[in-house]
């Protein structure tokens, strides 16, 4: 074998080695490691030509595996240690009947090469068995629904002090996706003030002045489902492949990848690729990237390789402006006053303003009514009376594992582990301070715990909250969206 191929081989290893994903202690590292090890010790390299590298692998499994679990960290390893443009071949140790069509292969950016000439010098008993590392051979842009929504355009978003910086960042994202320095676009803020508008204008503009380019929305729970359901019908790399076509990726509330580490792992792969080849990545979180519990320390860490910029809820005056906007549009004008009343009752978010603007368009119409500030206010009182809800533990329960991205199982289980021991402890000291439960009655409805849990939950809550920030910024968040 060449020994300056060995070399560069040994090189690109070691590079793999060093960038494995970080442990949670030494014990996991290495284990990680002789994974690694059991797996690469049976891949050697066989040839270098002309930026051909060749791989000889035990069997199938091999391939599959190097791709579903290493492909990303094999990619860098290459550029790195040979330069762009590389394109891998994999020799499957087995023999292949005749009459197999001719194999493709792709380089690193994924642009379809001619198939290389077989190699003279591989070993007899080998067969050529190019695959694709990236993307199915061959494969070609699809129409894709993009669900975007219409209403959810740069001409419908109302810019204020709150979500001016966003606003400008997204902007500039939407005349050159992917070209610029905010990839991925971070987006974080409490509910309903706009993230969701924002990155689908994004996705919109690129339509509208990139029609060739393939534009993707999407919950992180469809996302999470799409996964699932090519992970029991063996699917993955198709799954990945599908996402692979995608010039402009736009994800709403990551925060929901917490905890589930396969979907994680999958969407890692999907991150690196994307960004690699220059594509727009927009992500939408209730949370900073810092504080979403549960997710790998490499997935946050490519979260803040763009720029994270926070929207907050809307001014007095910015509320105002929507409401303008949002009602001449159904030809409706609003006194001074009346525009005053409306914004001052919809203070937490967007969200509940539209809906409140919504309600009021609808009541005047069916009523025939013609609008004035006693209409406005019988009309939020009939809003607020219908959509007052009993705050209970179930309800709790609710918020804190929406809040958390968590399932009820998990907190109501016995596990100790810091990203659901928390949350499990928020929920009883709400639980104490919201409702007339008695301790031992919270013990019950959180999992059959003892009353003394509970006590001792609810005093580490109130006391930790003075000295550690980020505790008392989640009984902050928690308790508003509680309330509300």
């Amino acid at each position: 074998m060449d020994e300056n191929l060995m070399m560069i081989w040994q090189r690109c290893l070691q590079f793999m080695r060093d960038n494995l994903n970080a442990a949670e202690d030494n014990s996991d590292l290495k284990k990680l490691e002789k994974s690694f090890d059991l797996l690469f010790d049976k891949v050697q390299p066989i040839s270098l030509v002309d930026n051909n590298l060749t791989l000889m692998v035990p069997s199938d499994f091999y391939k599959e595996y190097i791709e579903d679990n290493y492909l990303s960290l094999l990619s860098a390893a290459l550029k790195k240690n040979i330069g762009k443009g590389v394109k891998l071949w994999y020799s499957v140790m087995e023999n292949k009947p005749s009459g197999l069509e001719k194999p493709v292969t792709m380089n690193m950016k994924g642009k379809t090469v001619p198939t290389p000439k077989m190699q003279e010098t591989m070993p007899q008993g080998f067969s050529s068995n190019i695959v694709n590392p990236f993307v199915v051979p061959g494969i070609k842009k699809v129409n894709i629904d993009s669900n975007l929504k219409a209403d959810f355009s740069f001409d419908n978003y109302v810019e204020g002090e709150s979500n001016k910086f966003a606003s400008t960042v997204a902007r500039s994202i939407a005349k050159r996706p992917g070209a610029t320095a905010f990839n991925p676009l971070f987006l974080y803020g409490g509910y309903g003030v706009g993230k969701t508008h924002l990155g689908q204008a994004v996705g919109l503009e690129v339509k509208s002045q990139f029609p060739d380019k393939v534009v993707l929305y999407l919950s992180s729970e469809k996302f999470i489902q799409q996964f699932i359901s090519a992970a029991k019908a063996h699917k993955q790399t198709e799954f990945a492949n599908f996402y692979q076509m995608v010039d402009v990726l736009i994800i709403d509330d990551i925060q929901f990848l917490s905890g589930k580490s396969a979907t994680q792992d999958s969407f890692f792969h999907i991150f690196d690729y994307l960004h690699q080849n220059g594509k727009q990545i927009i992500l939408t979180s209730d949370k900073a990237p810092v504080d979403i519990m549960d997710i790998q320390d490499r997935i946050v860490s490519r979260f803040k390789w763009g720029l994270s910029a926070e929207i907050k809820s809307p001014d007095l005056d910015t509320r105002k402006r929507i409401i303008v906007d949002k009602l001449s549009r159904d030809g409706i004008v609003l006194t001074e006053d009346m525009l005053d009343f409306l914004a001052a009752e919809a203070k937490t978010n967007v969200r509940e303003l539209i809906g409140v603007i919504n309600s009021v368009i609808a009541y005047s119409t069916i009523y025939k009514s013609d609008l004035s500030l006693e209409l406005l206010k019988e009309t939020i009182n009939k809003i607020a009376a219908n959509q007052k809800k009993i705050i209970n533990i179930p309800y709790i329960q609710e918020v804190v594992c929406e809040y958390f991205g968590i399932k009820r199982e998990q907190l109501l289980s016995k596990t100790r582990k810091r990203e659901i021991a928390l949350p499990r402890q928020l929920a009883m000291y709400f639980a104490k301070e919201f409702t007339n439960a008695t301790f031992t009655k919270i013990g019950e409805e959180m999992g059959g715990k003892d009353h003394s849990t509970v006590m001792y939950a609810c005093d580490t809550i109130k006391d930790v909250s003075k000295i550690d920030k980020e505790v008392k910024k989640y009984v902050k968040e928690l308790t508003e969206k509680i309330k509300h």
